[in-house]
């Protein structure tokens, strides 16, 4: 059975091919949407070029019949636009002026006079509460969602192997149908094995024996760089190992490599370790520069109203990673902090130089980006649609790091499901140029206050 879709701005404003993801089903827009798109079209960023996509999309239909009327989509379905229901009546707790409940008349309207079942898709929580208290079915839209936290993928495994695999593993691999996991039941189960996925490899035959390996091409390899110690950081644990290898591949092998986890799990200062490594302990011009970018909702979009140039506007989003920074300048926790000019001086030695740069969000958006080590900070303040947008800004020699806790996002109408983090290392699972890592709660590194707090709280 057909049924009638009421879609709210901000769906159109993340996705705005959202008109053409209903299948055969009725798509309504009520005029209150054109007016917030009408809003938003001037708007920077993101939000206003959605909002204009949007809107050429309409302009296309719009040409193609009478909207008041309906149009037939190309792939099927129907989309219209819905006046005000004048005569529909809101419970008096919710004024009719607002944008949210003019809406909620629309869906009520329609759900009197038409037959079918009348279904408002936003991604305002509030909005389909109130839905449900006018008696309205909401969704979220789910199209661009990805699993629940529990079932992403992590990027890392672990397995047993035959004792006599294991001792050969550094010479010859284990091939991966000869590793294997248990269930609950203790019956041995063949795991399938991800393109780039991280191993720990235990002997069956010794529970005190493991090793670390990655997956290439139907066989488990050793890490080629876990003798390494870029910048002087050394791996303390499984996560900080895969994590290290990840970063240290060429970016012909490894251009893009994906790491969630924790606060406190050494991303950022790993990243920043990796990245020095290749500029300054071994400037072979694989890299031009490390440029980094943290998205931030409000930032992104007022960056312009803010005094001064570039680096003063965006030097308060920067304080996390020069925080990384003094750390690894100066790895003697003792004497670090005796001097604060010198330690100051030389984090601005590196910059002046021109080793790490910084740029907001809507500055890298429409470049091809050339041998360039790319750290995207706090990835899951961004959407898939920004996601996509960096990605493909990738030009040749360029190693894209997206960082992030999908447990920490401070975006509107983003959570665990719908941010750009988790939508890209769903997306690129298995692709071989994608290089994926998860570290544990147990991996994180800033303090025991933190750790604990991680594990508590």
């Amino acid at each position: 059975m057909k049924k009638t879709y009421v879609l709210d701005t901000n769906v159109l404003i993340q996705a705005p091919e959202a008109l053409e993801c209903f299948e055969e089903n009725l798509v309504v827009l009520p005029l209150a949407v054109l007016e917030e798109l009408d809003n938003l079209k001037k708007a920077d960023g993101e939000k206003g070029e959605n909002a204009r996509k949007a809107i050429r999309k309409l302009e296309k239909f719009r040409t193609m019949g009478d909207l008041l009327e309906g149009v037939e989509l190309p792939g099927g379905g129907m989309v219209r636009v819905e006046r005000n229901f004048v005569d529909v009546r809101l419970p008096e707790e919710l004024p009719e002026e607002k944008m949210d409940n003019r809406i909620l008349k629309i869906c009520l309207g329609l759900s009197q006079k038409s037959e079918t079942e009348v279904i408002l898709v936003t991604k305002d929580i509030l909005l389909r509460l109130k839905a449900q208290i006018v008696g309205i079915r909401a969704e979220d839209f789910e199209r661009e969602q990805v699993s629940d936290r529990e079932e992403q993928y992590e990027g890392r495994v672990e397995v047993y192997a035959p004792e006599e695999k294991f001792r050969e593993f550094k010479k010859k691999g284990i091939p991966v149908e000869d590793v294997y996991t248990v269930d609950s039941d203790g019956e041995r189960i063949c795991p399938e094995l991800t393109e780039n996925e991280f191993v720990v490899i235990q002997a069956d035959q010794s529970n005190r024996k493991t090793q670390l390996g990655r997956v290439e091409r139907g066989k488990i390899v050793k890490l080629e760089y876990r003798k390494s110690a870029p910048y002087g950081v050394t791996p303390r644990s499984a996560g900080q190992y895969f994590l290290q290898e990840a970063l240290m591949q060429p970016a012909e092998k490894a251009p893009l490599v994906i790491v969630k986890g924790m606060a406190g799990t050494s991303k950022t200062f790993y990243s920043l370790a990796v990245g020095l490594e290749k500029l300054v302990n071994r400037p072979e011009g694989e890299y031009r520069r490390i440029l980094i970018c943290r998205p931030n909702a409000q930032f992104d979009s007022d960056i312009g109203f803010l005094p001064g140039d570039e680096k003063e506007k965006i030097s308060p989003l920067l304080r996390p990673v020069i925080d990384n920074l003094e750390q690894l300048i100066d790895m003697n926790e003792e004497e670090r902090y005796r001097n604060e000019k010198e330690l100051q001086d030389k984090i601005e030695e590196i910059f002046s130089r021109g080793l790490i740069q910084a740029e907001a969000m809507n500055f890298i958006r429409g470049r091809s980006i050339v041998r360039t080590y790319l750290i995207i900070d706090e990835a899951q303040n961004m959407t898939p649609g920004q996601v996509k947008g960096i990605i493909t800004r990738a030009g040749k020699g360029t190693k894209i790091i997206l960082l992030g806790d999908p447990a920490q996002i401070d975006r509107p109408f983003l959570d665990e499901r719908t941010n750009g983090l988790c939508y890209a290392s769903e997306h690129m699972k298995g692709s071989p140029l994608c290089w994926q890592i998860t570290m544990k709660a147990e991996e994180c590194e800033r303090s025991e206050l933190a750790t604990d707090a991680i594990r508590r709280l």
